[in-house]
């Protein structure tokens, strides 16, 4: 079973990182300036900036 991608405000983070807010549906949906938070393994998600948007970790572009 894989893990999950997006969190809600007071969710626990699963691993360190950067974490953006994204919208409802996040791939039609474009935020302008997001927020960003970095968080450590266990931290707790903060509020975002509206009710309807989550928090997703950032990642790395992969160079193939």
């Amino acid at each position: 079973m894989g893990e999950r991608t997006e969190f809600e405000p007071g969710d626990k983070a699963p691993n360190p990182g950067v974490y953006m807010e994204v919208g409802e549906n996040s791939f039609h949906t474009e935020i302008t300036d997001p927020q960003r938070v970095e968080l450590a393994k266990g931290d707790t998600f903060p509020e975002t900036s509206k009710k309807d948007r989550k928090w997703k970790r950032m990642t790395k572009a992969r160079v193939h």
